[in-house]
């Protein structure tokens, strides 16, 4: 059984919001995310857009995300 997740290998903690620059979730939510029930992380992933909104500044570590963009380019 897979469990949906919004992480995407940026785990680095915004110091003024206290989000993941990359999921957008707190310390707490990351720990806890897979003893939640299903409702509860489509909650969480519902806010998770607009927390993202509130991140100050973006992490210089090129994500996961980034890197397999760039190598698709590069062939």
């Amino acid at each position: 059984m897979s469990i949906e997740s919004p992480c995407i290998l940026i785990c680095s903690i915004d110091d003024t919001t206290g989000f993941c620059f990359g999921c957008g979730r707190t310390r707490d939510e990351i720990a806890g995310w897979t003893g939640y029930s299903p409702e509860t992380r489509r909650v969480v992933m519902a806010e998770l857009p607009a927390r993202l909104e509130t991140v100050e500044r973006k992490p210089r570590r090129e994500t996961r995300r980034q890197r397999m963009a760039r190598e698709r380019q590069d062939i």
